[in-house]
């Protein structure tokens, strides 16, 4: 389809008006934008320099300023005046939406806490500044204060942002807080010291941090946000952050943040929502501004303030600590009226009636716009489960301009087979398609779970396969033959997913090495419990467990990812399928790989059609040292044979195929 640049796929062509209306929306909206601000975004997105309490050297002053459109009165609470409006601390309006008040520079200084007193016809409330770059909360009285940073020693950083943007992602998906063994909330310091070092061992070349922006709730995974430009307090520092990043950086390890622009946290006092008295200055008024099943703000991105609050979030984040980019968070909640909820997208009608938020397309677009103006070599991904055509298309291809978005239906579909059917009925035909179906215009990350299949009320895969065994049958000298299957399952659809994959592979923490636990994080039904929001290290350390034979694996399959350039050719070439004997073997960049997936059937010489030549063994799931059984010889090699006189042309590999057993093989030049 000529008209939507690399768009290929007939089935939008009754859309065709639909789709350039909504592209044209948003091309016109930047243009509006840029012509209003010298031709740039970034000059747009200066919320966090507009507003916000800042130290002005030129006047030796502080100037705090606010947006407040129906607020009558400000005044800021604090130390200094018992945290009493008096005049001395008046903000006074200066337009109709925006007050503003200079202050002596002793009034402030670093580590102050403070916060707002907001008047409005009718009424008044305690706010925290919605541009606040750091807030605290009270340990003894939970309540959160803004507090003033401006260290005496700001951190400088040592290490460049990485210059690896075409890199495939392999990434580390973590959680700053739970990713200690301690039962106790970690901080941005120990991350650095203790899980960076891990995940520079494990090989993966790319950090997602869940939890950043600051959030009152801890249990909400960081998810209900409550201070947009605030890095969470409950992990330490700024600079700790800071430091955390700048170290990812010295080691090329690239550090992507989850940001979360498709709701608020509907707390008034430590939030966003009736910050100057309204329902509707950040967000729809109404039902619609409620998520019915997150229980949180929705977004008005028509607001061009709101737009502006958005887009500079993202422009600080880059700016200020250097992160490599962002992984949109509910994307589909954002883009449909009803958020997505109960339904099951099958039809390209879905996507383009009525109930799509063209204000938040046109928002998505520009968000992409901007972070790629910041940083060319920046990653923006989509969360995305609707499947929303063009999201992760270029925008000069009629896209939205992400640069990935999340196939996240292959998670729920491994869960699917493991939950609800016998190994010996898994259907290898729908499970290709599932793990190969995408559209050619975008890149995907592909991931076999995530923190989605962690959370308590679901399970992990390694739970599911284990069940309440994974407590007691870990151990080489109990291990039984549920131990075992849940071991070669656990490597094998981990493998395919990343063999799959067209662009990049994720993990979730302790995932990669089978981690019992699902993730609960303290509350009154736990008793305020950190048992189950911590990683358990340990497990993978033990030689006697099976936890370490599988990260063994992850590590080994990460490297192979990485030493082969496994994602140079996007898209795997199925050639060969046998759903009785559940043999499944394709090809992908020079490697073939061939999966047994039957749960008992070990076969001799069977054969698989490959493409001809010399082949070599790199990888074998059912290697000791990986928890297996060492049915295979390591280090063999393999020729291909024409042995069908009806096809002449017809090659074919001759192979020992052990049960559930995965064989990774390279063409020998």
């Amino acid at each position: 389809m000529s008209d939507f640049g690399t768009f290929n796929d007939p089935g939008l062509l009754p859309y065709a008006e639909t789709i350039r209306a909504r592209y044209g929306a948003a091309r016109d909206m930047e243009e509006t934008i840029r012509n209003l601000h010298d031709g740039s975004l970034t000059g747009f997105a200066d919320y966090h320099l507009r507003f916000g309490l800042h130290f002005d050297p030129s006047g030796h002053q502080w100037v705090f300023t606010e947006w407040a459109p129906h607020a009558t009165d400000m005044y800021i609470l604090c130390d200094r005046n018992h945290w009493q409006c008096v005049p001395e601390f008046q903000v006074p309006k200066i337009d109709d939406a925006v007050f503003q008040a200079r202050f002596d520079a002793d009034r402030f200084f670093h580590q102050d806490l403070f916060r707002l007193k907001v008047v409005w016809p009718g009424g008044r409330g305690d706010r925290i500044p919605t541009a606040a770059r750091r807030v605290v909360q009270d340990p003894c009285t939970l309540i959160f204060n803004a507090q003033v940073w401006e260290p005496a020693e700001p951190h400088i950083w040592q290490a460049p942002v990485p210059e690896n943007g075409t890199a495939p992602l392999l990434i580390y998906e973590a959680h700053p807080g739970m990713a200690l063994e301690a039962e106790r909330v970690g901080t941005w310091a120990e991350f650095q010291q203790y899980i960076l070092p891990k995940i520079i061992d494990a090989g993966y070349n790319t950090i997602q941090l869940m939890a950043v922006q600051e959030h009152p709730y801890y249990g909400s995974f960081g998810y209900h946000v409550s201070s947009f430009f605030a890095p969470s307090s409950r992990f330490g520092t700024p600079e700790d952050l800071k430091a955390l990043i700048d170290a990812a950086h010295q080691h090329g390890i690239r550090v992507l943040m989850d940001i979360i622009h498709s709701h608020s946290v509907k707390n008034e006092v430590e939030g966003l929502s009736r910050f100057d008295g309204t329902g509707y200055q950040f967000f729809h008024d109404g039902p619609r501004g409620m998520h019915r099943l997150w229980d949180s703000r929705c977004f008005d991105y028509a607001r061009p303030r709101v737009k502006q609050f958005l887009l500079s979030n993202l422009r600080y984040w880059i700016e200020e600590f250097h992160v490599d980019g962002f992984r949109f968070d509910g994307v589909t909640s954002m883009v449909f009226a009803d958020h997505g909820l109960d339904r099951a997208f099958v039809s390209y009608a879905d996507y383009f009636g009525p109930d799509v938020d063209i204000d938040a397309l046109c928002y998505l677009y520009a968000a992409n716009r901007l972070v790629h103006d910041l940083n060319p070599d920046a990653v923006t991904i989509a969360e995305d489960v609707s499947g929303y055509p063009g999201l992760a298309a270029t925008t000069d291809a009629g896209g939205y301009g992400f640069d990935f978005r999340f196939a996240m239906g292959i998670a729920d579909f491994w869960i699917k087979l493991v939950k609800e059917l016998r190994d010996e009925q898994w259907p290898l035909e729908r499970l290709w398609h599932e793990l190969t179906n995408r559209r050619a215009e975008e890149a995907t990350i592909s991931y076999a779970e995530c923190h989605d299949q962690a959370l308590v009320g679901d399970q992990t895969l390694m739970m599911r396969l284990m069940g309440s065994r994974i407590y007691t049958d870990m151990h080489k000298d109990h291990a039984g033959v549920e131990t075992f299957r849940a071991v070669a399952l656990h490597k094998m659809i981990r493998l395919m997913t990343l063999a799959t994959a067209n662009a990049g592979y994720l993990n979730f923490m302790g995932n990669e090495f089978g981690h019992p636990e699902w993730v609960d994080f303290p509350s009154h039904q736990n008793r305020f419990s950190f048992k189950y929001a911590r990683r358990q290290w340990s497990l993978k350390y033990d030689p006697d467990l099976f936890f370490n034979h599988l990260y063994q694996f992850d590590r080994q399959m990460i490297r192979l990812a990485k030493d082969t350039g496994l994602f140079e050719s996007g898209h795997p070439v199925l050639c060969y399928l046998h759903e009785d004997h559940k043999i499944i073997a394709f090809e992908k960049n020079d490697l073939f790989f061939v999966f047994n997936f039957h749960p008992s059937r070990s076969f001799s010489d069977y054969r698989v059609d490959a493409p001809p030549g010399r082949y070599g063994l790199l990888l074998d799931s059912d290697q000791s040292r990986f928890g297996g059984h060492a049915r295979l010889v390591s280090d063999q090699m393999f020729s291909t044979v024409s042995d069908d006189d009806r096809h002449p042309g017809r090659q074919r590999l001759s192979l020992y195929l052990p049960s559930r057993t995965a064989l990774v093989l390279r063409q020998i030049p």
